[in-house]
């Protein structure tokens, strides 16, 4: 592309910067430097510096959000802001597994518009973005959900009865999220709490697959708040939608 780094787009941006963190920090594992902990605290710092530096100064008018960073209340004053998560999956990371991720997403005016997911522990690594949807694969007919490997959310599982679906268990938010859009499932319904940078890429990426995307009453994912506690979420075939929230409906009217 001509015109120097300056002239990407922000997806273009998100997807060269989440794929190049992955790469970052698959030297960084490889160096043999770190193992566990250490290796996921080493991971989440490296990736931190890259992502914070080339966004501030790639687009230093937009306000920003990681994980790995001190937050400042200026972003609040913005509307555009960049969420990130250097490494989703810090455990997994950590544990050498291939189920992480690097999210870069922006928010303009509170909604996920514009991200990509970078899954650099799969076999030639993959960056999935807004500005390049897959064809999706079709829908297995028993529905499997994404659950924690270590913690299922109760509500996941009891949706998971109801609906006669499948518990897959996997690492972080953005490799469940993914998980949707590559056909290896077809429910991410997580309430076991969340912070933004978990969920501000992924439901971008999976809003351009045309996937349903809420919190799990269906009301709207909204991003940039003062408090950044995102307590769950839904991503899920649009066919399904309406299905499991109702099923949760259900659930909360039992209890």
């Amino acid at each position: 592309m001509t015109g120097g780094t300056n002239a990407r787009t922000d997806a273009e941006l998100a997807a060269h910067l989440a794929e190049c963190a992955g790469k970052i920090l698959l030297e960084v594992r490889q160096s043999g430097m770190f193992e566990g902990k250490a290796l996921g605290k080493a991971g989440d710092q490296t990736a931190n510096q890259f992502l914070v530096h080339a966004l501030r100064q790639q687009r230093p008018d937009d306000g920003l959000l990681s994980e790995e960073s001190k937050d400042t209340m200026e972003r609040l004053d913005k509307s555009r802001v960049w969420i990130v998560d250097p490494v989703d999956g810090t455990r997994e990371y950590g544990e050498e597994r291939s189920d992480w991720a690097v999210h870069v997403g922006l928010a303009i005016d509170g909604v996920a518009e514009i991200g990509a997911v970078a899954l650099p522990g799969l076999d030639g690594g993959i960056v999935l973005r807004t500005d390049a949807p897959i064809d999706l694969p079709a829908a297995a007919e028993r529905p499997r959900l994404v659950v924690s490997r270590t913690r299922p959310a109760a509500e996941a599982v009891a949706v998971a009865e109801k609906l006669g679906g499948e518990l897959v268990g996997m690492g972080s938010a953005g490799a469940k999220a993914m998980a949707i859009v590559l056909g290896n499932a077809e429910i991410y319904l997580h309430s076991g709490g969340q912070f933004e940078w978990d969920s501000c890429a992924p439901v971008a990426v999976a809003r351009a697959h045309g996937l349903h995307c809420s919190r799990i009453d269906g009301s709207p994912m909204v991003y940039n708040r003062q408090d950044t506690y995102l307590p769950d979420l839904l991503i899920c075939r649009p066919e399904l939608a309406e299905t499991v929230l109702e099923a949760v409906r259900e659930l909360s009217d039992a209890a």
